[in-house]
This record gives C-alpha cells, structure tokens and sequence, in this order.
C-alpha cells in the first residue's frame, strides 16, 4: 500500500479545490494530502486530458479524484493520472448530485459493488499508485451495517486497501448535494465498525468536522480524517495540522506569511494569463474572525474582477490585515 499518509486530507470539492486553492493550502499545511476536485474518465478521454490535469509540483502530495462507471474508461483514466504525476487516484463513489447519477456514477454505484470491484481492479491493473475509494454509509434505504460491509468487503476483495467514508448515506432523489451534506444524520459508529472490521486496512473517516480537535478525536477509531468545506471557508484552520497530525515541529506561519508565501505563484500565474480573480476567490476566508478580514475580503471581491487587476490589488487588501 501507499506510504502517502492520510492521517489528515483535504476533501476534493466541485468548483474549490482547484489548482490554485491546492497551492494556497499548501501554503498552510506541507503535509496534509490535497484531494483535486473531481474529473470524470469520459472528460478525460474526450477532453483535454492535458489542461483537466495540470497541478503544480508544489501541491504534492496531491491525489486525482475520478468520476466514472466504466472499467476500461477509468484504467484509461488512471493511467493519464499517473504519467500526470498524481500520487494517488481516488475513484468517486460518494456524490449524490443528479448530474452524476445521469452519467451513472458517484453514490449510486455503492448499489453495485461488483461494478465498483470490476473499475478498481481495472484501475489497478493499469497502474502501481494507489487506487483508493471515497463512498458513503449508505444510501437510501440500502444503508445497514450489512450493506455497507458487503461493500466494502466486495471491492476490497478487488485490491483496494483504503476508503474513505463519508459518515452520511446519500439520498439519491428528494435531496440537493447540499442538502445530502447536511440533512442525512452522522453516523461515526458505523464507520468505526468498518475499521474493525476490516482492521487490515485503511479508514478514513470524513462528514461534519470542523476543527482540528475533533478530527484529532476520531484517530483513535480510524486512521486518519478528512476535513471538507471548513479546510476552503476557514482555511487557517490547517495551521495546526502538521504539529498536531504529522510531529511537525516547525513554526506555524502566521496568516500573512502563508499570503506571502503565495504571492510567487499568484504572479507566475498572472503572468500565464490566468484571471485575479480565479486565484484570489480562494483565499477569501484567510483572515475569517480576525481584524480587518472583511475590508481584506471587500477589497479582494471587488477589485480582483476589475480589467487588468494585478498583484498590487493583494497588497493593498494586505494593508487592512498587516
């Protein structure tokens, strides 16, 4: 198995964990592993592989999260990821929203866990990274105890030695994909009876964190946590990760040294063509609670979409924090 650690992850998010927020994070927290935001094999094989999968070498370690239902597609996939330079390729089995059960996959494949097992030994098959599963408790009225082991124990019988697992079933009709974040209760239990379970391999737990000390509070059930929309919405809440999760013991930057340490990328990318506001839309809630952070995100807001907007409209919203 992998020697990546995944004692704490940054979840992969739709339209947030892009390439530009990944590199920011990283600013904060060397040693969490960043998950991208999902791409499916079909964009990959029809799209351009090429732009789908550029990452800085500064994100590592950074996995490729694929969506996908078909085996040979996803192998195809995987593969790309790989020659991309991911470290490990994560196959969505979790997302509710009707877009991807159109394409007829996300959670609705946690109803055919022989589909799964055949996409991940496929996966397997065509790389040697990790191929690693994100999925549910459950979902709609297939969420027992029973159904969730017979899952996991099917596709771990594939060659899959680690999942993580949401802590909600999903609800495939009726609920939003936000709505699926929050309506379906938490179960922990059920995850921690997975880990024991399955004690030779790797559970990640993930839904509902949103601090650090409750993510340090489920390691002893699982072996490792995976903070969602809290690490994007508060994201100097990572500044304690690497001392807490990884016996770090380097200084933690403040927040205006992890901006600073930003700014290179942030003027490489400028210099590519790529629009202010599409890096700095990611850095909003860096300064959350603190003096001066809504002027910091006013001024952030509203001039980083003007024409020509540089590097200089960062700094001038640093003046309102420093």
């Amino acid at each position: 198995m992998s020697k990546l650690s995944h004692r704490f992850c940054v979840a992969p998010m739709m339209d947030w964990t892009d390439r530009h927020d990944r590199v920011f994070l990283r600013q904060i927290s060397k040693h969490a592993l960043l998950y991208t935001e999902m791409v499916t094999a079909a964009a990959l094989k029809h799209g351009d592989a090429d732009y789908l999968l550029q990452h800085s070498v500064d994100e590592h370690p950074v996995a490729l999260q694929l969506g996908g239902s078909n085996p040979d597609e996803l192998a195809d996939a995987a593969k790309l990821g790989e020659s991309a330079g991911y470290d490990e390729i994560n196959l969505n089995v979790g997302c509710p929203s009707d877009r991807v059960q159109s394409g007829a996959f996300g959670a609705c494949l946690m109803a055919d866990p022989a589909l799964v097992a055949r996409c991940v030994a496929s996966m397997i098959s065509a790389t040697s990274i990790p191929i690693t599963v994100k999925c549910r408790i459950g979902i709609d009225d297939r969420d027992s105890q029973a159904e969730l082991q017979d899952f996991v124990g099917v596709v771990k019988d594939a060659g899959c030695e680690l999942f993580i697992i949401h802590a909600r079933k999903a609800i495939l009709s009726g609920l939003s994909p936000k709505e699926n974040r929050e309506i379906p209760p938490l179960n922990y239990p059920r995850v921690f009876s997975i880990k024991q379970a399955f004690p030779e391999l790797q559970i990640i737990i993930n839904g509902g964190i949103t601090s650090i000390d409750d993510a340090v509070s489920l390691l002893g059930d699982t072996d490792g946590v995976m903070l969602g929309r809290e690490a994007y919405k508060n994201p100097y809440v990572l500044a304690d990760v690497d001392s807490r999760f990884f016996d770090e013991p380097n200084k933690v930057q403040s927040r205006i040294e992890c901006l600073q340490g930003y700014l290179p990328y942030v003027e490489r990318e400028l210099t590519k063509g790529t629009p202010l506001q599409h890096i700095t839309r990611h850095i909003l809630g860096l300064f959350k609670g603190q003096k001066g952070g809504k002027q910091f995100r006013r001024h952030l807001s509203e001039n980083s979409r003007l024409p020509n907007a540089d590097v200089n409209v960062l700094h001038e919203a640093m003046a309102y924090v420093n």
